[in-house]
């Protein structure tokens, strides 16, 4: 219980913002569905802020998920950490999970506080990358779009609290 707890601590409602120009690009009529900021023990991460058309999330419809960076982070443990998570929701095979480790760590910059990554799942179900409006790169593979936004989306996520704000149940 008192673990249980301190994850519930750790999600504070993040600031709500209106989505970019970028997201209006590749997610039609896109608006915010939820946000929640991510803790981790005593440090803010960043704030998290999903997009989809009108409002409302569907795996297989495009939509965004916009990372507002509180903190800096190297783009290798951001790559490392987002392995960590899918392997966690029970993905095996090594072979795939190092080839997408190498895909994240060529897109993946180092980020700073007010750095924001925007990760979008376009229609085709790829992945597109973009730092602070510019792209950084895409993976066009619907496996890895759907186990890398599973992270933050699935229910098999490890922050299921954050997954409730971002899916925008209160």
């Amino acid at each position: 219980a008192a673990l249980f707890a301190l994850l519930a601590a750790c999600l504070v409602t993040a600031k709500e913002i209106e989505p970019r120009g970028e997201v209006d690009r590749f997610v039609p009529e896109a608006s915010l569905v939820g946000s929640a900021r991510m803790r981790v023990l005593l440090w803010d991460v960043y704030d998290a802020s999903l997009f989809a058309p009108g409002g409302q999330w569907q795996a297989a419809r495009p939509y965004a998920l916009s990372l507002a960076y509180l903190r800096e982070l190297q783009g290798e443990a951001i790559a490392a950490r987002a392995i960590e998570e899918i392997r966690n929701q029970g993905r095996t095979d090594e072979a795939t999970l190092t080839r997408w480790y190498r895909l994240m760590r060529a897109i993946i910059p180092d980020v700073d506080r007010d750095t924001e990554l925007l990760g979008i799942a376009d229609a085709n179900q790829h992945a597109i990358f973009l730092r602070d409006g510019e792209l950084l790169g895409r993976i066009d593979d619907p496996e890895f779009t759907r186990a890398f936004f599973g992270i933050w989306l699935s229910e098999a996520t490890s922050e299921p609290g954050l997954r409730k704000q971002l899916l925008g149940d209160k």
